[in-house]
């Protein structure tokens, strides 16, 4: 577990932010494409074990929609402005971000390997820790003592069950619940991309430059 403070920048807006996360989101999504596209798994797409791994990548992205959904319920439309340490965040201080990395495990199990399943987990993860140091520094800059007492408390990503703690009413922002809900079903989209790849490689129209593990 870690609790690095991050360097506090004063010049930084929630625009530069979410500029950070789009190009590195872009970059993601453009490298979990060349995946699919250009690799197969070792498995017959009709072993058990192919099935087994796509499968469990299916749970792997429920568990993700599930847990986005979740913590949207705590900071929906509060993120940034208000400093929110209770419920999942008071186990870790990103848990959409926890949440997506495993849906990108999740994503990269629908192309039946496991390799291509640790290589879009650890591409998530970087990605997201990319964009949580850039987001920390703007909590540091809005929230001052407060954030550096949080942060020195909770870790930056994975999750301390120990810590938990939360409050008997909760103000819930429903549209921003319904919203990060569709947006995490898109994680969804990877079983058909998925499938399609591995139709247009076995017909010869993709080529496919390794079979992996």
């Amino acid at each position: 577990m870690t609790k690095q403070e991050p360097v506090c920048d004063r010049h930084m807006t929630i625009a530069d932010v979410q500029a950070v996360r789009k190009i590195v989101l872009l970059l993601a999504l453009g490298f979990g494409i060349v995946i699919f596209a250009l690799t197969g798994s070792r498995y017959a797409t009709d072993s058990v074990t192919h099935k087994a791994i796509e499968w469990f990548g299916v749970g792997l992205i429920a568990i993700c929609i599930a847990g986005r959904t979740w913590s949207s319920l705590y900071i929906g439309g509060r993120k940034i402005v208000d400093l929110v340490i209770i419920g999942p965040y008071s186990i870790t201080r990103n848990p959409l971000y926890f949440f997506s990395v495993v849906g990108a495990a999740g994503i990269g199990a629908q192309a039946g390997s496991i390799t291509v399943a640790l290589a879009c987990t650890c591409a998530g993860f970087l990605v997201f820790s990319i964009v949580t140091q850039q987001e920390e520094r703007l909590l540091l800059k809005r929230h001052r003592q407060s954030y550096v007492a949080y942060l020195r408390r909770v870790p930056r990503f994975f999750p301390d069950p120990f810590l938990w703690r939360d409050e008997p009413t909760l103000t819930v922002r429903q549209s921003r619940v319904y919203m990060t809900f569709a947006d995490a079903l898109l994680f969804l989209l990877a079983v058909p991309v998925a499938e399609t790849c591995q139709y247009l490689q076995s017909t010869g129209v993709l080529p496919v430059l390794a079979f992996l593990p």
